[in-house]
């Protein structure tokens, strides 16, 4: 099984209050109940042994008997009463925390509504005036069709693959498609749908409100071993340094696109324009882009491509003149 930090810091905040109620408990139980190996939780042990209340200092900090644990393989922990006080919030975390609920609120299915409503309910009264200064944000998330939502829901839930109507904006056409589900994502007012693809064999994010219609089919859910859930740290789309590199012109009227897709570099030139490196995989994406800016954009490379869209440019242009 694959670690990375954001497991290991998952773990960590479950450590404490598992091990406040079990004193004494040997390092190998622990990792039986952790579902990693002792050494792992040895590991974690001594991470915690630093952390502590903001600005604590090293007395303050959690106490892990280290002797114990080098010496009898058991973990006695100490000095973490205060995660036992209630929690109080400041004013800009309880808003924080009211407009997330609201966000999931809106991305919520049927099924989970009710208890987040009841969560925001409580929260709303616990803030007071700071919970009606939230009332100032405008929260939407576009989650789709309620019915589609709702068998994605079942499926996730019951780990089943789907079949997905599916449209591609790009090629406007509808294809159909299985898929293994992974899990839903929110992200600029968008829900999305993680899956494995059967059809392109690689993971890929369905947008929600372009799934026209969805069925659940009679096979479980087994995305490829060692397939995990995309890191969306970076962004929600991120490119893949194997798709082929485009190098673009930009005028001023084109800078937008620097600022909207990822790209791989930039650098002013000394015609005032912003010539930048764009990975792309779909070249009919890249052609579309490059004639929707006009004049505002000049493809360089490659110049395979570059010549597809003059020829394509002196086309259309063929036709006002007819």
């Amino acid at each position: 099984m694959t670690l990375n930090a954001q497991d290991q810091v998952e773990r960590m905040l479950a450590l404490v209050p598992y091990l406040r109620g079990r004193d004494g408990i040997s390092v190998d139980d622990v990792a039986r109940d952790f579902g990693v190996k002792p050494s792992q939780i040895v590991k974690d042990l001594k991470v915690l042994w630093f952390c502590g209340l903001p600005d604590a200092v090293t007395g303050d900090m959690i106490d892990i008997d280290m002797e114990a644990l080098d010496g009898e393989g058991i973990v006695k922990l100490a000095n973490a009463d205060y995660l036992t006080r209630p929690l109080r919030l400041a004013p800009h975390e309880a808003l924080a925390l009211i407009v997330a609920l609201r966000t999931l609120r809106e991305a919520s299915g049927d099924s989970q509504r009710d208890a987040v409503d009841r969560a925001l309910s409580k929260l709303e009264r616990a803030a007071g005036e700071v919970g009606q200064s939230a009332d100032a944000v405008d929260v939407h998330v576009d989650a789709g069709d309620a019915a589609v939502r709702s068998i994605i829901d079942q499926a996730l839930a019951g780990k089943r693959r789907v079949h997905l109507s599916y449209y591609v904006p790009g090629r406007d056409e509808t294809t159909e498609r299985d898929a293994d589900p992974m899990r839903l994502v929110f992200a600029e007012g968008q829900g999305y749908l993680e899956a494995w693809c059967h059809r392109a064999r690689e993971t890929r994010l369905f947008r929600l409100d372009r799934i026209s219609a969805v069925e659940v089919l009679n096979a479980e859910a087994t995305p490829p071993a060692g397939v995990r859930p995309k890191d969306l740290s970076g962004g929600l789309f991120q490119p893949d340094p194997d798709d082929p590199l485009a190098v673009l012109d930009l005028a001023p009227g084109g800078r937008w696109v620097a600022d909207y897709y990822p790209i791989e570099s930039r650098e002013e030139t000394t015609a005032g324009r912003l010539r930048i490196g764009l990975r792309y995989r779909d070249r009919g994406w890249l052609e579309r882009l490059v004639l929707r800016l006009g004049g505002e954009a000049e493809l360089l490379e490659p110049e395979s491509l570059a010549a597809s869209v003059r020829g394509r440019a002196h086309a259309a242009l063929a036709n006002y003149s007819t």
